[in-house]
């Protein structure tokens, strides 16, 4: 199962290259690690995701506005927000392997397997049992099933622990008892448990010895907090009400890998929502629900999501979950939804000596609103619609089809990066010259590609590859009738519909507000 899932994140990194999707980071140096850079078409799949999340969030919410704040912040930000004191990793070496590892990743990866162990205990005992079987009571009962559940129970507590209290000693000798190899030597030869700041720091300021240390933002949520009051009172905001932002982060990842899942430069897109003291834990349920219904909308299947709550809560936080999503190497975070209390505010509150305090007219009290954030990587957002996407099919052969197999991108419609390709069945008798024209009538509605050279069949498969959810075939009979060939990208069927209905069915199809609606 592992070669298979390592086989498809392999297909799909190689196919985002080959047709235009992400690349490595100045390649002809010879790459960055853990940096990428979007091609012609990424770009226009993360532009849609980008429209898709903001507009849920500030169109179908009319107490949510959006701001874009700065990169640079006064270093003193990061000094309230705990980041330079407490933004940290717990780092382990192998000593054969030279590899470095995050020691919380290895003993969480290790109670995963645990309970992937309760899980063939259970799949076993079913098949054995049969319809009478009560997967409750044999978890509850099965003594192989308790042992591991005890150690997972004891696992997760020691882990609790020392991240909370900073004790990496108590880390080392959690990855010991645990007896965790290291994946590539096999070997159990580990240094001490380190913490190492992801910030990246840099200095502002022409001359070296006047210079001042910043940082490039390692999150985007900040930027909302301090401007806090100038949302609320120039846009005379009433609790409840939120703050979007869209915007770069950048993590100094000591273990960045697969693919862009982590990455030193990403984008996030983050909601911090500020509302009455006491009333947090409604509002934590509220967003994860709607955050939820927002995710499954895409219809890449409402089994490849689940909710997992933190057991290590953020000094900030009293109530945390993740949204997971199945991606190739297994669920892993999508998103996180933080009920944040009044952490933030009152931290800017204590070291800029501003208050950030919000006055309720009803109770004509000032108080420090607690907040409610909702935080998604919009990489990772990509990477799951990509990787969901990513279909090898064998076909029947039919007519106009180029072989008998393909690579298609199976991307929700709104999201494609061409919603419709138009293609001349061949470059002559006028064809050519009508594809045109049909072309540059749809172009000012929809995101066209247009393309006369090759076979319909290879041309198909090339739409197909970059998710192109749409192709319009103009052939002889469109010269006589004015009709054109629409062929359905996933299911390859194909009916004949007159030129002038093609944009009001197309846009029927592929939009972003379509989508909007199912949420």
């Amino acid at each position: 199962m592992a070669n298979d899932s390592e086989n498809l994140l392999k297909k799909v990194i190689a196919h985002a290259k080959e047709y235009g999707f992400i690349f490595p980071s100045s390649e002809i140096y010879d790459g960055l690690s853990a940096v990428y850079d979007y091609g012609q078409n990424g770009v226009e799949l993360k532009n849609n995701i980008k429209e898709y999340w903001w507009k849920f969030m500030t169109q179908l919410h009319d107490n949510i506005v959006g701001i874009d704040a700065a990169i640079f912040m006064h270093p003193t930000t990061w000094k309230a927000s705990g980041h330079v004191d407490a933004f940290n990793d717990p780092m382990i070496d192998n000593k054969d392997s030279k590899k470095r590892y995050r020691a919380d990743v290895l003993v969480e990866d290790a109670i995963a397997k645990m309970e992937e162990k309760i899980e063939k205990e259970v799949e076993k005992a079913a098949k054995r049992f049969g319809e009478s079987f009560d997967k409750t009571m044999f978890a509850q009962t099965n003594p192989r099933v308790l042992e591991y559940q005890k150690k997972i129970d004891e696992a997760n507590e020691r882990l609790k622990n020392a991240m909370n209290s900073s004790d990496m000693a108590a880390m080392k000798q959690l990855i010991v008892d645990l007896e965790i190899n290291d994946p590539i030597s096999g070997t159990k030869n580990w240094t001490d448990v380190r913490q190492f700041n992801l910030m990246f720091s840099t200095e502002m300021g022409s001359v070296a010895e006047d210079a001042n240390k910043i940082y490039l933002r390692p999150e985007t949520a900040q930027g909302i907090f301090v401007n806090f009051l100038n949302v609320q009172k120039t846009g005379r905001m009433k609790l409840p009400f939120g703050i979007a932002q869209i915007g770069k982060a950048f993590r100094n990842e000591i273990v960045a890998r697969q693919f862009i899942f982590r990455m030193r430069e990403f984008e996030q897109m983050e909601m911090q929502f500020f509302i009455k003291p006491g009333t947090e834990m409604e509002w934590y349920e509220s967003w994860k629900n709607k955050r939820m219904k927002w995710h499954q909308a895409l219809g890449l299947g409402s089994t490849n999501y689940r909710f997992h709550d933190h057991l290590n809560l953020a000094h900030y936080a009293n109530a945390a979950c993740d949204i997971q999503f199945n991606f190739p190497m297994g669920f892993k975070e999508l998103e996180g939804i933080h009920s944040r209390t009044d952490f933030d505010l009152k931290s800017h509150e204590k070291y800029s000596g501003k208050k950030l305090q919000y006055f309720d007219t009803e109770t004509q009290q000032s108080y420090v609103p607690f907040v409610v954030e909702t935080s998604v990587g919009l990489d990772r957002m990509f990477l799951s619609i990509l990787s969901n996407s990513y279909k090898e099919e064998k076909l029947p052969s039919a007519e106009g089809e180029e072989g008998n197999e393909r690579v298609v991108l199976s991307i929700p419609p709104a999201l494609a990066p061409y919603k419709i390709a138009v293609l001349p069945l061949v470059k002559k008798d006028g064809l050519a010259e009508k594809g045109l024209e049909v072309f540059h009538q749809l172009k000012t509605d929809f995101r066209c590609y247009y393309e006369d050279k090759d076979t319909i069949g290879r041309r198909y498969r090339r739409m197909d590859a970059i998710g192109t959810p749409y192709c319009i075939t103009i052939d002889h009979q469109t010269l006589q009738d004015n009709t054109v060939t629409i062929r359905e990208r996933d299911s390859m069927k194909q009916e004949r519909i007159a030129i002038e209905k093609v944009g009001e069915k197309i846009q029927r199809l592929v939009s972003i507000h379509e989508l909007l609606k199912k949420v």
